[in-house]
């Protein structure tokens, strides 16, 4: 399927194919080498209607059996099973969870046993921290050095209360991370110019960035007025801001071309279809 991107001449997200499944990784993540990671696409599941056909989650109405098919195609991806993923519980917090083996499965094959947590984190091989999209913002991280990594969503909200810096922060505390040696991600989500925000939510973006931490950013390449209250929001240039403020290094950081409204037809979009569809997921896998 061809794909709507920011730049057609400088592609960034890698479309990738295999057993009928389509979906996006990025290359300068995957150079470092230590994890597995991929954001999946519609294309390949087997769900019906509104969530044709890689829906991945089980709250929005479809089909459960549909559902685990489509997550058990998604784990062969990664040449392992169910029992492989832990799932985020996300309330558009900046709560993030330390993962251990002990949290096999959570979320697929049995109960999470947890509620608000919007990030993952681990130092653990072969789990696949996951998280689940339909415009917010997923945000992966790769620390090749002390081999962890991090998987979490940030809607407008999450943004705000600074997720990045929380799972980076999160990685550092728990595994020792430092980090100048992380590699991040900003994945598909909804860009600026189909994301339109209130001023409600402009001013809570122009009080983060009027920190001392955030001397570097111009709040105008982030926030667009168009008068009557009304702003554009890029979220992916926020994002990197907080990433760029928390310490992680330009050179490791990489944004995402391709926006989920502009591309409803292969990303699940909240706004493009009315609140009707499924979700889409990120997942990132330390590899043995």
């Amino acid at each position: 399927m061809e794909v709507i991107r920011k730049d057609p001449g400088r592609p960034v997200l890698k479309q990738n194919r295999e057993n009928g499944i389509e979906y996006l990784t990025f290359p300068g993540l995957e150079a470092c080498g230590a994890a597995q990671h991929m954001f999946s696409t519609r294309i390949g599941g087997v769900s019906e209607g509104i969530y044709a056909s890689m829906n991945l989650s089980f709250t929005r109405g479809d089909d459960p059996l549909a559902v685990r098919e489509n997550f058990a195609r998604t784990a062969r991806l990664f040449h392992t099973d169910l029992g492989a993923f832990v799932c985020s519980d996300q309330t558009h917090t900046a709560n993030v969870r330390a993962v251990t083996a002990n949290d096999r499965g959570r979320g697929v094959v049995r109960p999470k046993g947890y509620t608000d947590v919007d990030g993952l984190v681990t130092d653990v091989p072969g789990l696949i921290l996951s998280t689940f999209y339909a415009d917010c913002v997923p945000l992966l991280f790769v620390d090749p050095v002390r081999k962890a990594i991090g998987c979490s969503h940030s809607g407008w909200r999450g943004t705000v209360q600074e997720m990045g810096r929380a799972t980076v922060l999160a990685m550092e505390g728990h595994y020792g991370c430092r980090p100048e040696n992380i590699r991040a991600a900003v994945g598909p989500s909804i860009c600026r110019d189909c994301y339109e925000v209130s001023a409600d939510v402009a001013e809570e973006f122009l009080r983060l960035f009027s920190q001392s931490r955030y001397g570097f950013v111009d709040p105008e390449r982030i926030l667009f007025s168009k008068g009557g209250g009304k702003y554009q929001l890029d979220l992916w240039r926020a994002n990197e801001a907080v990433l760029l403020a928390a310490g992680i290094r330009r050179e490791h950081l990489f944004v995402t071309d391709i926006c989920t409204c502009c591309n409803p037809d292969y990303l699940f979009s909240h706004r493009a279809s009315g609140g009707r569809r499924g979700n889409f997921g990120a997942f990132i896998m330390l590899k043995e």
